[in-house]
């Protein structure tokens, strides 16, 4: 039966040295076109909602990814420049949203779009207070315990999403942008809220959320990426509850269904359709089991994160598109992953195999049509980030999802 989700990956598996040609001499080129070719496609006016996701401050992420890569260091005041008058756009827009739980929205609103605007304008050489000013105001917005009503805990629009913006901006600035107060305040709401659930629903991990009425347990609105924002903060947790992340880690290791996990809690997965992606999956849960590993060293996670690019390398090859949210570029980044985390070359090698099938006419000819071709997510800034990490696979990192920080 064909697999209606993803491509039969034809390629032989690593055999001990790695693709010709796909060194910076061939991968610098492409990336540069395919930048050409997004911002030629841009639209004349409108595209700042939709925040990082989907909207033009994901142009301008990418733009400054690029930017900040040696291998196109003649580039890089081009494509600053013009992430500066990308991102100044998205600024304004959401300066003037109405909505404060919008703004305060991680990959879908203004605080992403905040935090993606002090790197760059810091990269840029420009002052960057204003908008990390901004983005600490919204602090305030996230901790009422129940501030938005569909679920106040998630990656996208969530707490769990503001606490991930401000360690891209650690990583990036080189500083701690919030208080430690202000840590522990978010952090407090994200561990009341899911102990409250999971006594009132009786669920069988000691943290549980939910986002629409859906518990779901993946990197995109689940209980993964939360779990890995928390151990990212662990040191501002008390030990009890430093015990219960950890435990709800470990009850999440034993969803595992032949090396996935269902999109949401108790269901069983169809193996012809089975959602192996980023937002759902093994490609996005294996982040969380990476952070688990690089804090407590225990083999058991690792061996967790390779059972999830096993099942990549098998299924990855998805018909959604180029993109990182549900796409091959989302898939192929786990490789990278799992490089830094092993240094096994054979990691690069599959990395570059699904780089090579990204360009193919088998994979043009059968992939789904981009309702949007410069989204981070969903279209090909993200990809572009992949093929520049390619190109670096020792600071290679899913983007704006940092676990080695």
């Amino acid at each position: 039966m064909e697999n209606k989700r993803c491509f039969p990956n034809r390629f032989s598996d690593y055999k001990g040295s790695l693709v010709l040609g796909q060194g910076s001499d061939l991968g610098a080129p492409i990336v540069i076109r395919t930048i050409d070719s997004i911002l030629q496609q841009l639209p004349a006016q409108g595209g700042q909602e939709g925040g990082l996701y989907g909207g033009l401050a994901g142009v301008a992420y990418m733009l400054y990814h690029a930017s900040q890569c040696p291998v196109f260091s003649s580039h890089k005041d081009t494509y600053l420049r013009r992430a500066v008058s990308i991102i100044e756009s998205c600024v304004l827009y959401y300066d003037r949203e109405q909505d404060r739980e919008t703004r305060a929205s991680f990959l879908l609103g203004g605080a992403g779009v905040y935090a993606a605007a002090a790197m760059i304008y810091k990269a840029a050489g420009q002052d960057f207070k204003k908008p990390l000013d901004t983005f600490r105001e919204l602090c305030d917005v996230c901790q009422p315990l129940g501030f938005l009503e569909c679920g106040s805990d998630e990656l996208f629009v969530g707490r769990s999403g503001y606490l991930c913006a401000a360690l891209v901006l650690k990583q990036k600035l080189g500083i701690e942008v919030l208080k430690p107060d202000q840590i522990r305040s978010i952090c407090h709401a994200i561990l009341e809220s899911g102990k409250q659930y999971s006594r009132k629903k009786r669920k069988p991990f000691p943290l549980m959320y939910s986002y629409y009425g859906t518990e779901y347990l993946g990197a995109a609105h689940g209980l993964s990426s939360v779990l890995q924002m928390l151990l990212s903060y662990q040191d501002y947790l008390q030990p009890a509850d430093k015990d219960l992340v950890w435990q709800s880690v470990d009850f999440l290791v034993n969803q595992e269904q032949n090396c996935n996990w269902p999109p949401e809690l108790g269901e069983v997965i169809e193996r012809e359709n089975e959602l192996v992606h980023w937002c759902h999956g093994a490609p996005g849960i294996a982040y969380l089991f990476a952070k688990a590993y690089l804090l407590s060293k225990k083999p058991c996670y690792l061996d967790t994160c390779i059972r999830c690019g096993e099942l990549t390398w098998q299924k990855g090859l998805l018909k959604k598109g180029p993109g990182i949210c549900h796409g091959v570029a989302g898939s192929a980044y786990v490789f990278l992953l799992l490089y830094r985390l092993t240094g096994n070359s054979k990691y690069i090698y599959r990395a570059q195999r699904f780089a090579e099938f990204l360009s193919s006419e088998e994979f043009r000819d059968g992939s789904c049509t981009l309702e949007s071709i410069y989204s981070l997510y969903e279209g090909l800034s993200g990809t572009v980030c992949f093929l520049v990490d390619l190109l670096q696979p020792k600071q290679a990192e899913f983007p704006l999802f940092s676990v080695f920080v």
